[in-house]
């Protein structure tokens, strides 16, 4: 079926005219209506919309105009990221039936690239703690993870090739490792945010979801550009990551495992992966017990992230305030204490993080790390997982890549996590593309 095909090989498809857009999207459909009724990844879908679209670009392609890198091929976008076509409702009845006036700068990118918006997926409250109706598509007792919950969901269970997501914490990362899926959020600044939900500027980043290494490349370098309007944006070229993916490593790459202070957190088969994994890459690994201090920016991201999702929107809760969840109520309580210089010592320790990890990528491609403690946690236990194995390559703004590798003892996915240095997003690729054929040749 063409919807499982990889996105990469649906556009070439397309471009040569052995498989129509049309075709592709009503694959897709087909695929959201037979399997979402148990998911419940969509949280907005209108295949008339949708359709249109392909038809448009199937057009394209037969007048002999030019065509984009992701032309023809469907797109799922996360419900806090805002489109002129279609309603952003942010994972809250507050916003039920929003329509923003204008498209985010990422889906004028993707327009412009000839993606298919094919709806929204759906996301926690205020993408943030409160879970999603949406399940694990490997077992609908287990959650997804979130908050890009409908994301990793919709392209694990093939209802899509490609979706994106956002990451103030964990919310990229952990749902591709619960769910199956490969996860990228890059460097900070390589993607903006105009049109984005806002919960932290200092944190809050873009990211994507595929089934390949490839997909996940290709619609990161659609959606990369600079925008001024971010604050956050920078005005420099940005890495190439479909030639990062397939570039060869010019010597073995370095890898570093850091033996982190919350490591007993992981479940027992997740800690014998690793070993094994370690154990095949042999002497590329150098693995180091951490310093006690990185235990504690634990603590710094989420003073800054507490303190300005309530300078961005507390406006919004304290008018809805009984429309929002007993879940997120008490998290708000807590953030609203935090002080002005409580927050600006924060800021200080993440700038502090982020200028360490620029010297200690001078000896090492990449640093091996868990993308969760182990396989999604039941979906009646109410939360979304722990991100703890995301919260500090966040906070520093690192590039990271999720790799499904592993399987937990109940067959649930579990992901290997790839951190490389700032804006070295390209090499990130490369060196995880080594890893994969290494791994694969044993």
């Amino acid at each position: 079926m063409p919807n499982a095909l990889s996105a990469t090989e649906a556009a070439r498809k397309i471009r040569e005219g052995k498989l129509t857009s049309v075709a592709l999207v009503k694959a897709c459909l087909k695929r959201i209506e037979d399997t979402d009724g148990q998911l419940h990844a969509w949280a907005y879908l209108d295949p008339e919309l949708a359709l249109a679209q392909a038809a448009d670009l199937d057009q394209i392609r037969l007048n002999g105009r030019p065509l984009g890198p992701l032309h023809g091929v469907p797109v799922g976008l996360k419900d806090i990221i805002d489109t002129k076509d279609m309603p952003t409702e942010r994972g809250t009845e507050i916003f039920k039936d929003r329509q923003p006036g204008a498209d985010a700068g990422i889906v004028e990118r993707l327009r412009e690239a000839g993606a298919v918006i094919l709806g929204k997926t759906a996301t926690t409250e205020f993408a943030f703690v409160h879970p999603a109706k949406t399940r694990n598509p490997h077992n609908v007792e287990h959650s997804p993870g979130g908050s890009s919950s409908g994301s990793a969901a919709a392209v694990a269970a093939f209802q899509v090739q490609l979706a994106i997501g956002t990451q103030t914490n964990g919310s990229v990362i952990r749902p591709a490792s619960f769910c199956g899926t490969y996860g990228f959020k890059p460097t900070r600044g390589v993607i903006p945010r105009r049109g984005v939900l806002q919960t932290s500027n200092s944190l809050d980043q873009v990211g994507v979801f595929a089934r390949t290494l490839e997909d996940a490349a290709l619609l990161t370098d659609a959606i990369g550009f600079y925008d001024p309007t971010d604050t956050k944006s920078y005005a420099r070229p940005r890495p190439k990551m479909v030639a990062g993916c397939a570039a060869d490593a010019p010597v073995d790459p370095n890898f570093v495992y850091l033996d982190m202070p919350y490591h007993d957190l992981m479940a027992s088969d997740t800690v014998e992966g690793f070993d094994e994994i370690i154990d095949v890459l042999g002497g590329q690994v150098e693995r180091i017990e951490a310093s006690p201090n990185l235990a504690d920016l634990i603590g710094v991201q989420h003073i800054i992230h507490e303190y300005e999702i309530i300078q961005h929107q507390d406006e919004i809760f304290a008018k809805h305030w009984d429309a929002l969840s007993t879940t997120l109520q008490p998290v708000l309580e807590r953030a609203r204490k935090i002080t002005a210089t409580q927050y600006e010592d924060a800021l200080a320790v993440m700038n502090s993080a982020a200028a360490f990890f620029e010297e200690f990528f001078h000896d090492y491609d990449a640093v091996l790390a868990p993308s969760a403690a182990g396989v999604a946690p039941k979906f009646s236990d109410g939360g979304t997982g722990d991100p703890i194995f995301s919260t500090i390559w966040t906070l520093a703004g690192l590039p990271c890549l999720t790799i499904p590798l592993m399987v937990g003892g109940n067959g649930l996915p579990v992901g290997v996590q790839l951190i490389g240095a700032v804006e070295e997003d390209d090499r990130l690729f490369r060196t995880a593309n080594w890893m994969l054929k290494k791994l694969e040749s044993v």
